[in-house]
């Protein structure tokens, strides 16, 4: 097979180019073709490549892998596009279950909206003191399937992402494995804005599933927001996070928003290393 055909896609912004695997019939480098492919002078341009593969305990198996190849444990924004891809290719129903490294991911694919129920937030922090060029910040820390730390700003305007979210990234604090970095406004007592710089992306991205879920839930811990679900705005457009709060856990966290097909093409293969 000298074509591997693929579909681009995004979540609020979020942009992924996805490849069906599920029979386990491609042997290939994806973690070359990821760094190729997702530049966005030299490629097709995205987020990431998402890979759909075999699963013997669940629908199918998603593999995620960053702009700069590394593979990540979950991205929740990705998820919705998988979910969403596994049904228009006839891999999955509308309601299903898929693997990822971060946990087994329960998913529901409506006319309007994909749904992701996100592995239970762990290693939950509220008050992490980190100092970066002589000021001391503090921040929230959440993994919702991926690592997340979370400061809290009055205006998210006129704040310098890429500088701050690529020092708080790489921060000691974080290490070995580093951060995502959401930066978060507070709008009301159920509404939240939210910027994030995003680990393997090294950049501001337009959304973040994974981020918005951390946001939410590190708000509502700090008794920022009250209603549930809570509302986050990131520059990429809207998504809804709902959960439940028993005996000091968040429980049953859904991330819910749009997903859209952009465009579906070929990779001609001995061009792709």
């Amino acid at each position: 097979m000298n074509e591997l055909s693929f579909t681009k896609m995004e979540g609020t912004g979020n942009d992924f180019f996805l490849i069906n695997n599920h029979r386990g019939e491609l042997k290939l480098d994806w973690q070359a073709l990821a760094r190729r492919y997702c530049h966005r002078r030299f490629g097709i341009g995205a987020d990431g490549l998402i890979v759909l593969e075999p699963s013997q305990e669940a629908n199918f198996t998603m593999r995620i892998f960053n702009a700069d190849g590394s593979e990540a444990e979950m991205c929740g924004n990705g998820a919705r596009c998988a979910a969403a891809f596994a049904v228009d290719q006839g891999i999955a129903p509308s309601e299903m279950r898929f693997a990822t490294l971060a946990g087994v991911i329960a998913a529901k694919v409506g006319p309007d909206t994909v749904a992701i129920r996100v592995t239970e937030p762990q290693s939950l922090d509220t008050d992490i003191a980190i100092e970066i060029d002589s000021r001391t910040y503090r921040v929230g820390f959440a993994n919702t399937g991926v690592p997340h730390a979370i400061l809290f700003v009055e205006d998210l305007g006129s704040l310098p992402v890429e500088s701050l979210g690529r020092a708080i990234r790489r921060h000691g604090a974080f290490a070995p494995a580093g951060t995502n970095a959401d930066f978060v406004q507070v709008m009301d007592e159920g509404r939240i804005t939210v910027r994030t710089y995003e680990r393997g992306v090294e950049a501001e991205t337009l959304a973040c599933g994974t981020g918005a879920t951390a946001a939410a839930i590190i708000s509502h811990a700090l008794k920022r927001v009250s209603r549930t679900p809570v509302r986050v705005t990131m520059p990429g457009g809207e998504l809804m996070i709902d959960f439940s709060f028993q005996e000091g856990r968040y429980r049953d966290v859904w991330l819910i928003g749009a997903v859209a097909s952009v465009f579906s093409g070929t990779i001609t293969l001995n061009h792709a290393a």
